[in-house]
């Protein structure tokens, strides 16, 4: 069984004890989460697709930890004038374990 979840502005395809890792919740950690916008329910063949979303569909989870992500480097350079900048972002990330899936 998987489905296919919003969360955070973004799809996901989750099953049931799966670890992911999502833009950065405001729960603490230990916390249970519900996502109610579950927009395809695949029960061992039986396909529910929402529209948009599946009613009384909803996936819980709990978040395990929030980390940051790799460093990405931005290097903007303008050739022959003498301009170059350098930035850098570190982007937060929640980690989270599905439970379940209720469909």
């Amino acid at each position: 069984m998987y489905a296919i979840v919003e969360i955070a502005g973004q799809q996901f395809k989750v099953e049931k004890d799966q670890k992911i890792f999502v833009h950065l919740l405001q729960n603490n950690e230990g916390d249970k989460v519900e996502f109610e916008r579950v927009l395809l329910v695949d029960n061992d063949g039986q396909v529910k697709v929402g529209a948009p979303v599946v009613e009384g569909a909803k996936v819980s989870a709990t978040v395990l930890t929030h980390i940051q992500g790799e460093k990405v480097l931005v290097f903007k350079k303008k050739r022959r004038k003498g301009y170059q900048k350098c930035n850098g972002h570190r982007q937060q990330f929640s980690q989270i374990q599905i439970n379940e899936i209720n469909a």
